[in-house]
């Protein structure tokens, strides 16, 4: 049968797909628009299948706190190209994903794989996506935060986001204080809250990288023990939230700038997600 223009145009209206490749799939499907519909996603399937080994190190982090501000969900998009990380229908494909998430109470980026979208899964829409753009796209990274007051911060390049999860906050500019340790996680990337956060393989391999560094410079074996763990304790200043120097008061802690704000304030949790 004749393929027309309207077809065509209705067909792209409805799967984004480009011009050529509606006819294609249209003259394919002896105009059954269902069957083309398959047809151009079995086509994204293949791209997908050919793009499994690429790296997708651009994208965007999207965030959404909830309207009592107690959960915030944070998730990055990624791509291969900063051409296509930057494409306006990229970033509202984003967020399209995160509300869902929101919305269906995903957990996971495998819960949220599975929802529902458009008569189809997410995983599958999303191989769809890739079949259109002729890129590797992933949800990537998938993180809650939840905690008595949750704060975002993304950064200016889109690439880098925080959720930071404040506790004892009664009084307290929640936002400012937030924004400015949400800064903070983004600029100094901390491994943990607290020494009591960090987990005991990174502990581990601290105390030994500490007795190498002594042994070469020729301390007494029954000394390293004590060393190690003394360079321990500045790898826990230097890299868990609150012994941090407050980049913005360098004369403070985290946790002495934020007990300034308000009494007791502290972090509960954070996530922080990079992209490339």
């Amino acid at each position: 049968m004749a393929i027309t223009a309207q077809d065509v145009n209705k067909l792209r209206q409805m799967t984004g797909a480009g011009m050529m490749d509606c006819k294609k799939a249209l003259t394919e499907a002896e105009g059954d628009f269902d069957k083309a519909v398959d047809i151009l996603r079995k086509k994204g399937q293949k791209v997908s299948a050919s793009r499994a080994d690429r790296e997708t190190k651009e994208g965007q982090v999207v965030t959404h706190v909830s309207e009592d501000g107690k959960t915030g969900t944070i998730l990055s998009l990624t791509c291969e190209t900063d051409f296509v990380a930057k494409n306006e229908e990229f970033g509202a494909f984003a967020n399209t994903l995160l509300n869902l998430a929101v919305e269906k109470g995903a957990k996971s980026a495998e819960e949220l794989s599975a929802l529902p979208f458009e008569n189809i899964t997410v995983a599958e829409k999303i191989v769809e996506m890739t079949g259109k753009i002729g890129e590797k796209i992933e949800v990537s990274h998938f993180e809650i935060v939840s905690a008595e007051a949750v704060v975002p911060y993304i950064h200016s390049n889109g690439k880098l986001g925080v959720l930071v999860g404040l506790t004892n906050t009664s009084g307290a500019d929640v936002e400012e204080a937030g924004k400015d340790v949400a800064m903070q996680i983004a600029a100094m990337n901390p491994v943990a809250v607290d020494k009591d956060g960090v987990d005991a393989s990174t502990i581990e391999r601290e105390i030994e990288v500490g007795k190498d560094q002594a042994r070469a410079e020729g301390k007494p074996e029954e000394m390293l023990e004590k060393i190690a763990l003394g360079k321990l304790n500045k790898f826990y200043k230097e890299n868990t939230l609150l012994s941090q120097s407050f980049v913005k008061d360098n004369s403070k802690t985290i946790a002495q700038y934020l007990d300034g704000v308000s009494k007791g304030m502290t972090v509960a949790a954070f996530k922080r997600i990079s992209i490339g």
